[in-house]
């Protein structure tokens, strides 16, 4: 077959792509296997390829590929989630362009918009994920509103519920405007931002009295109950009892004490708004205030906003500041830097406000979570250091708010058939609903007419939390082949930024509907930053289009420049330069094989002995190298264990070994030799698939005609034999030699076609083995031993050995001893320098151990250089 002279990775890829999915390599079905089971942290439906995911999903396919070379049932389930924040917002907008208001639509039409939105956005991402080259089961493809993994949901409710651990409270919420629902604790980002202070002066009732209060939020005093001063405040004893009256509203209000109050902060004094702040609602209830709330779902003021009614809540604090001032209520203005709640997805600034929300109890269902990671070591936490994080929110978690103001999701399954706080029953099904609030309300004429369903939608993450149970059916079907064999799955793939949203509540949601983890180690990527250490986003436009990467660079380039820049944990500071490496490594393998295979075979010359000590020690130095690789698969050291098959294929293959039995110009090489580089090549791109599929792939399929079972894909790891440590150290010896010769050709400009002499001085006792390297790599037509220095020759050490090279007749001698002579009395001037240094006692006592011992190198450096130069200049003369 021929070997084109260029690798063209486009028509490669989909090639090889084309050709695994038609053999079905990615699909796992149980069997006597070990199985190893990924679950993909499902994208959002609507979303496109980035490149978190990229270095997400590469890292995961690197996992699945090695796991099927290593003879494990290889299970990678993909599947996208619903995003319910998300996806309602695109829609809406959509809508909206179109001149239709959700409001105006029944829920059924609204969906039926959605699901139209969601079949032609939706796996867009999952197909990009193939260009990256990801070996998922496509087969298994699931989507967190799929039929069964709804069904596993609404189950999951009504069981939490029945446990008593899923109730219904009217508490202050975070409230998303923008998105129009309210969001959990964990989805509102705290952002430092700089504000005002505002003082303002409320009037206190029958008097000329005036109290100061300073707020950040002056439109809020349309909603005050209170004043509320501390008790041991002697500033202001004089005003127990009173009255206030709130500016521009005339509304009296009590001035009532308590010490939640902070003396020192602003004046003393708080306004208190029940409404709109959890503090205050906690003081509201204390003292029986009235709550009164101001705001719109879309935060703009509702009636109670006097003349600013329908305008939003951060146009009117300008207008209402100024009305303030221009009245003689507003004292003064500070700067103020303060933290304000923003939303996870959609970046509002979140409103705090009392709703009627469901919630789950946290405090016991978190404990075997807690236990299973910080004690227990069952799920280990990859890098480590994400354990302090992992405690902290564990240990302080709150009720979780599991009620959101969307349609598009999973309908909570409680069904109201009064007006009552508890004329409600929560079913999987409207049958179920009926039978129970018949028995509930003593009336067993009610039918499903008379039920209303609650018109909120469930978190995303409730489904989510369950993804490594529901995508092989454990929840509805919980002792079914496939959990059984797959649960728990191995290894999860992740973002540090999910590992509470996602991760713990995964691990909370195993222990309690099956008993057991869901997975068993978790590899926390760090997120991708550009070269300024920036996030990458779309409104910095430093993301680079992930699909023009793969176009540019090839699929294997941009995996292997992503991996190449990400230790766990850290961020990557991704650079395109990256790829160009990754894409330059896939064209020096690509050459390496063109090498190979065109070189003219001989049966009938013997092995030549430089081929056979150079093949010995390659095999050695494979193995030694994938014991490293191991370690650092074991450690979840992905660029690591990359880096180190790199140089492996880089420096010892190509740059070394094809050096040291490739045949002479238009010389043919002996059978035993090309089948052994041959069969290393193959365990050199075993080790490589799980990094770079496509390039293997091609290769593999080139070097001799394979069938579907013995595709690359499907072959198996390298066995990991022992090697001989000694023999890796005698090549680095070797090596050493072998570059001295070559620095003395560059440095006197002796060509490397013209053969040399060499004699050695063995101090060391340094092993002949490799002699026949020498030999060849450096161009010897003699290599003797000596027991002298050898005149009129150009010499250099390895360590104590001595190596004389004579150069009479090819270099200027006068001219070349000059030059020594010269560079001997600046080296011995530079001895001295360090010596004089040295021998003072005041630096060598006062200064760092480390700025001393580098002195003492030098010294070390300088002495060796001398005798060396000593050395040649007694062999010329």
């Amino acid at each position: 077959m021929e070997i084109p002279s260029k690798y063209e990775a486009k028509t490669i890829e989909n090639k090889w792509y084309d050709y695994w999915m038609k053999n079905n390599y990615f699909h796992s079905e149980p069997d006597e296997r070990t199985p190893y089971t990924i679950v993909i942290p499902p994208p959002n439906v609507t979303g496109v390829l980035h490149m978190g995911h990229m270095l997400n999903n590469t890292i995961q396919d690197v996992l699945i590929r090695r796991a099927r070379l290593k003879g494990m049932n290889a299970c990678w389930v993909p599947g996208t989630d619903h995003a319910s924040i998300a996806t309602e917002a695109k829609v809406v907008a959509k809508l909206k362009e179109e001149g239709v208001k959700k409001a105006d639509l029944t829920r059924e039409e609204f969906m039926k918009h959605a699901w139209e939105w969601t079949d032609k956005h939706g796996g867009i991402i999952l197909e990009q994920l193939k260009k990256l080259g990801c070996s998922c089961d496509w087969d298994r493809t699931a989507f967190t509103l799929d039929e069964n993994l709804s069904a596993s949901v609404i189950k999951v409710f009504v069981d939490l519920y029945n446990k008593g651990l899923i109730y219904r409270g009217y508490r202050m919420v975070n409230w998303d405007p923008e998105a129009k629902t309210t969001l959990s604790d964990e989805e509102v980002i705290y952002e430092e931002r700089q504000g005002s202070l505002f003082y303002l002066e409320y009037p206190i009732e029958g008097s000329d009295e005036k109290v100061t209060i300073a707020t950040t939020r002056p439109e809020t005093i349309l909603g005050d109950s209170a004043i509320c001063i501390n008790p041991n405040d002697e500033r202001y004893t004089h005003l127990r009892g009173k009255k206030a009256i709130v500016p521009l509203v005339g509304r009296v209000i009590p001035i009532i004490e308590d010490e939640y109050v902070d003396i020192e902060f602003g004046t003393g004094c708080l306004k208190v708004t029940p409404a709109h702040d959890e503090n205050d609602k906690v003081l509201g209830e204390k003292h029986q205030l009235e709550v009164i709330d101001i705001f719109n779902d879309d935060a703009t003021l509702n009636s109670f906003g006097l003349h600013y009614e329908g305008k939003d809540r951060f146009v009117v604090r300008k207008e209402i500041a100024k009305e303030l001032e221009e009245k003689g209520f507003l004292v003064k203005t500070e700067t103020h830097i303060n933290k304000v709640g923003t939303s996870e997805r959609t970046k509002a600034v979140i409103e705090p406000r009392l709703s009627d929300q469901w919630f789950l109890k946290m405090d016991d269902l978190v404990k075997p979570a807690l236990t299973a990671v910080l004690e227990d070591d069952e799920i280990k936490l990859f890098p480590k250091k994400f354990e302090n994080t992992y405690r902290h929110w564990m240990e302080n978690i709150r009720d979780w708010n599991i009620s959101r103001q969307l349609w598009w999701g999973h309908q909570i399954p409680a069904y109201y058939f009064g007006d009552g706080k508890n004329d409600f029953v929560v079913a999987e099904t409207i049958e179920e609903a009926v039978k129970l609030a018949q028995e509930k309300s003593g009336n067993t004429n009610l039918t499903a007419e008379n039920l209303k369903r609650d018109e909120d939608a469930l978190d995303t993450w409730f489904s989510s939390w369950l993804w490594p149970m529901s995508v092989f059916n454990g929840i509805m079907k919980p002792e079914n082949a496939e959990i059984n064999y797959y649960y728990p799955t191995n290894d999860l793939v992740t973002g540090p930024d999910i590992l509470f949203f996602w991760v713990a509540r995964m691990i909370i949601a195993g222990y309690e509907f099956k008993g057991e983890k869901p997975f068993t180690n978790v590899y926390l990527t760090g997120l991708v930053r550009d070269k300024q250490r920036r996030k990458m986003s779309k409104s910095l436009g430093n993301s680079p289009d992930a699909l023009k990467l793969i176009e540019d660079y090839s699929a294997d380039g941009v995996r292997v420049g992503l991996l190449l820049s990400s230790a766990a944990g850290n961020d990557l500071l991704f650079d395109e330069s990256l790829c160009q490496q990754g894409k330059g490594f896939a064209n020096k393998i690509w050459n390496a094989f063109r090498l190979v295979n065109g070189w003219e075979v001989s049966e009938t010359i013997e092995q030549p002995e430089a081929s056979k000590i150079a093949i010995d020690w390659y095999k050695n130095k494979l193995q030694k190298t994938l014991v490293e690789i191991e370690d650092h698969f074991s450690k979840y050291r992905i660029s690591d264990a990359l880096m180190a098959s790199y140089k492996l294929v880089w420096d010892d293959f190509c740059s070394w070994l094809l050096e040291m039995v490739k045949p002479g110009y238009q010389q043919p090489i002996d059978t035993i030799t090309l089948k052994e580089v041959i069969s290393l090549f193959e365990d050199n791109l075993r080790i490589l698939h799980p990094f770079m599929p496509f390039l293997t792939e091609e290769i593999w399929q080139h070097i001799e005609e394979r069938t579907s079972e013995t595709a690359l894909i499907v072959s198996a790891w390298p066995e990991i034999t022992s090697y001989d440590e000694n023999l890796l150290k005698e090549f680095e010896f070797t090596a050493e030699v072998i570059s001295g010769i070559r620095t003395i050709r560059k440095e006197k400009n002796i060509p490397n076609k013209d053969s040399l002499s060499l004699s050695i001085l063995n101090n060391e006792k340094a092993t002949t083995a490799f002699d026949a390297v020498i030999t060849k790599l450096g161009n010897i037509d003699e290599l003797t031993y000596v027991d002298e220095q050898v005149e009129g020759a150009l010499s250099f050490r390895v360590k104590s050995n001595e190596y004389f090279i004579p150069v009479a007749g090819a270099i200027d001698v006068e001219a070349e001893i000059a030059k020594l002579e010269e560079e001997l009395k600046y080296t011995e001037g530079f001895l001295n320098s360090v010596r004089k240094k040295l021998s003072n006692e005041r630096f060598v006592n006062n200064a760092p151990e480390q700025v001393v011992a580098v002195e003492k190198q030098k010294e070390a450096d300088a002495l060796a250089k001398i005798e060396t130069l000593k050395s040649s200049l007694a062999g010329l003369k």
